[in-house]
């Protein structure tokens, strides 16, 4: 009924892009920090100002990612090495914390102009899971997801959230390393090769294959099926009301 097989008893979820619009959010703030630094680099050093992508630089380097890794990750595809820096820095400091600052409170303020909005088709598979006793979890790198899930409506639709919190406070390795869902699935009490990992990133359909999970659905949001299929995912559908059969009449 829910578009899986018999043997998948826990249902974990990612957060931007595949329960809620925030995926677009993230990409435009990205880009926005991305820009501005990159802009004031092409003036220092003289060189040409090469913008960041919001569709092809976000989905490779940044998207599903822990924040800082995402800032490093592109950073580095440029050549650019910064130092680390520290939680103290300015928002925008030339360092590693400094633009992931900048980025995080960009699309704070993104979010709390704009709100936040979910899929219809993810709130009704959740509605549908939580009708039938089945346990979920979310599981997102985000610091901000209680908000998010809070502003969206669906906070109470969850028992476990593991979000970049979390994964700080237990020291877990972010996506595509499978830790953050193999400590959900913990929680639910229900073993990997049991539980569904959905997921609209290459780096977390990756992060469902290493883990050895039962099913890994990729949301195929902007038009990267096979991508999704080549990192990890067993199953790829444009929207998650794709799963759920019509009543028989």
């Amino acid at each position: 009924m829910l578009g899986l097989p018999d043997h998948i008893r826990a249902y974990l979820f990612d957060l931007d892009g595949v329960l809620t619009r925030t995926a677009e959010v993230h990409a435009a703030a990205w880009k926005d920090m991305f820009d501005t630094f990159l802009r004031a680099e092409a003036d220092r050093s003289g060189t040409a100002f090469v913008p960041f992508d919001p569709v092809v630089d976000y989905d490779r380097y940044v998207d599903g990612r822990p924040r800082l890794d995402g800032t490093r990750g592109f950073l580095e595809s440029r050549g650019i090495r910064l130092p680390e820096g520290t939680e103290q820095d300015r928002p925008g400091e030339r360092s590693i914390q400094g633009l992931s600052r900048a980025k995080n409170d960009t699309v704070l303020r993104m979010i709390k102009e704009q709100g936040v909005r979910a899929y219809p088709g993810s709130v009704d598979y959740l509605h549908r899971l939580r009708d039938a006793g089945l346990p979920r979890a979310v599981v997102s790198s985000s610091a901000n997801c209680r908000d998010v899930l809070r502003a969206a409506g669906i906070e109470d639709l969850f028992e476990v959230v593991v979000d970049g919190v979390v994964a700080t406070e237990r020291h877990l390795a972010g996506k595509p390393a499978p830790d953050t869902y193999l400590a959900a699935a913990r929680e639910l009490g229900v073993p990997p090769e049991h539980a569904a990992v959905f997921e609209d990133a290459l780096a977390g359909v990756a992060s469902g294959r290493a883990g050895g999970f039962g099913a890994v659905v990729g949301l195929d949001r902007t038009g990267q099926a096979g991508e999704l299929r080549e990192h990890g995912a067993s199953l790829v559908v444009a929207d998650l009301a794709e799963l759920i059969e019509e009543d028989p009449a």
